[in-house]
């Protein structure tokens, strides 16, 4: 049997996308429906015990293989344990009341850092929890992802099925871990603090934390816009002092080169510059 993956069944990529929309919503200072929708169908349900396997597999790094391999085990075991028909029908009553609030497919339309391990994971647990016969090659070719994620090097088949020991090889994901770190943690009261603009980088950058083009025009635009904004404001300013100062961070703004990477330190400096244009605006208004 050939499972195919889907992301509109898939609970670790709803539950995320879920998350994702209650932070936009909040940017946007509105009430999210997705934060009732969240609670509603992932507290005390078989949707949410189901999500706990995908949450343990998302936490568990840098594991020896050994160890890695006793961790989808376990997880494998404890899925058997869970009411599938329960799940899914609660999976059909959630898409169902996503739909009602908000457009599917832009919903839907957003790459998440941990995908492919998402995928790995619903399909290893499809094909585990079927009564068809077992597609040893995908069900190898999913272990093979998953056991990537837990450990540390790149495992190859044929020690998955040797069960050999690997070290793990963990790429920096810069820009995404802030994104999901502002995603997970941030994002509830600590935004009303927040000045509109700085909402609004906020916004972009989980919005296009997989699209590194889009990540770099938005920036640059940013930039343009903050020399500009300081140009202005230096006109009226009056105290020396602050128009010297004012003129040598104008000098140090730059917009990045063909090469440029944009990172977290660009996103925290955005903030820190509307930060200054707002203390300076209140200053001379």
């Amino acid at each position: 049997m050939q499972v195919k993956h889907s992301k509109y069944k898939n609970t670790g990529i709803l539950f995320e996308l879920l998350v994702r929309q209650i932070t936009a919503d909040t940017l946007d200072g509105k009430d999210s429906p997705a934060k009732d929708i969240l609670k509603k169908y992932f507290v005390k349900s078989e949707l949410g015990r189901e999500y706990k396997l995908y949450e343990t597999l998302l936490k568990r790094t840098s594991l020896t293989e050994g160890k890695a391999t006793v961790v989808v085990n376990t997880l494998i075991e404890s899925s058997k344990t869970l009411n599938r028909g329960a799940i899914k029908r609660q999976k059909y009553n959630l898409i169902s009341e996503i739909q009602k609030h908000y457009d599917l497919n832009e919903f839907f339309n957003h790459k998440l850092p941990n995908y492919k391990v998402f995928a790995a994971f619903y399909t290893l647990l499809e094909i585990t929890n079927s009564q068809e016969d077992i597609n040893i090659e995908q069900t190898i070719n999913n272990k093979v992802t998953i056991l990537e994620h837990l450990a540390a090097a790149k495992i190859t088949e044929d020690r998955v099925i040797t069960d050999s020991m690997v070290e793990f090889e963990q790429a920096d994901k810069g820009v995404r871990l802030l994104a999901y770190k502002t995603i997970l943690e941030n994002f509830n009261t600590k935004y009303d603090d927040l000045h509109p603009h700085q909402k609004e980088i906020l916004k972009e950058f989980i919005t296009s934390v997989d699209n590194t083009s889009r990540l770099k025009d938005f920036y640059t635009s940013k930039i343009v816009e903050i020399k500009e904004k300081l140009t202005s404001i230096n006109k009226v300013t009056k105290n020396e002092t602050t128009k010297i100062k004012i003129n040598e961070i104008i000098n140090i703004i730059q917009p990045p080169t063909k090469t440029t990477k944009i990172t977290d330190n660009d996103l925290v400096d955005l903030l820190q510059y509307y930060d200054l244009i707002n203390e300076l605006e209140t200053i001379n208004g």
